[in-house]
């Protein structure tokens, strides 16, 4: 894309998500991300019904009345997007790429935080760091982050989640929101230790994007010509009997029971992502569904 077709697709993008952002994302994400701590404001005068163990016992001795030390909730907070740029990433076998959706995606979450005066950063990794983006405010910066997701170029095809992770790791000092957006498709020994330091320090979010056709191929009784688009490789498949896709069940649900087994001891939920659906649906649910069990 030149850079006024980049353009072009940066403000679609901000429009539809814009919209989407003000009418819905901006309230659930408020309920769903909490502050970081609290911070102390002031003292004021004890009513009865009032915490006894709020009780500024030093100003209550001073002033011979009871006072009650007040505090509000440190709501500034810091979100990291970190997305996969790897060679699956350009393929869809519907009107969306994986790319695209996670532009989408990252819109979303960012134009989010934007509205709540909160920092957003971007990592865009391969099997490399390819760009990182230190966390800031602001509608521009905010853009220049959607930008780089529709139009970065990478370096590299390969994917390597872990070695991403572990840099997150080193580089953020505090702790913070980090959304994972990639498809996960790479051997779970290889990121399972980063992941789960990662989760220790962060509020980590995998956002998993799937593409249908990578999960179940057509019966056509042909065979095809298919290239890895991360590591060239080629090679012929047969779409004439079922024995693919049984491969390819096997393999998923395997994958998928490591990913479980991987979220569940830190109550990871992961948002699921099928690019030939509306991108905002699962993001939508994920907000609603959590912002409820956090009111129990």
């Amino acid at each position: 894309m030149d850079n006024a077709e980049i353009l072009k697709k940066v403000r679609q993008i901000e429009i539809k998500t814009g919209k989407l952002v003000s009418e819905t994302f901006a309230g659930e994400y408020l309920s769903t991300f909490k502050g970081q701590g609290i911070e102390f404001a002031e003292v004021r005068e004890y009513i009865p019904g009032d915490d006894v163990r709020a009780i500024d016992w030093n100003v209550t001795a001073r002033a011979g009345t009871p006072f009650v030390k007040k505090y509000n909730e440190e709501r500034e907070l810091t979100l990291i997007i970190a997305c996969d740029v790897s060679g699956s990433q350009h393929f869809g076998s519907s009107d969306k790429l994986k790319q695209e959706a996670a532009a989408e995606l990252t819109a979303l979450f960012a134009l989010s935080a934007l509205q709540n005066n909160d920092k957003v950063g971007l990592l865009l990794f391969s099997d490399q760091v390819e760009l990182y983006v230190p966390p800031r405010k602001g509608k521009k910066h905010i853009l220049r982050l959607i930008r780089e997701v529709v139009a970065f170029e990478p370096k590299h095809t390969g994917t390597d989640i872990g070695m991403s992770l572990e840099t997150l790791n080193k580089v953020i000092k505090r702790q913070g929101i980090l959304i994972l957006i990639s498809d996960f498709i790479a051997p779970l020994a290889s990121f399972a230790k980063p992941f789960r330091l990662a989760a220790k320090k962060f509020d980590l979010i995998p956002v998993i994007l799937q593409d249908k056709l990578e999960r179940h191929l057509p019966s056509l009784g042909v065979c095809i010509d298919v290239t890895d688009p991360e590591t060239g490789e080629s090679d012929f498949l047969s779409l004439s009997s079922g024995d693919l896709n049984a491969a390819l069940d096997n393999y998923h649900q395997e994958h998928d029971n490591q990913l479980r087994h991987l979220f569940n001891p830190y109550k990871i939920e992961p948002i699921v992502v099928d690019t030939a659906q509306d991108t905002a649906d699962p993001v939508i649910a994920f907000f609603k569904q959590r912002a409820k069990k956090l009111r129990r």
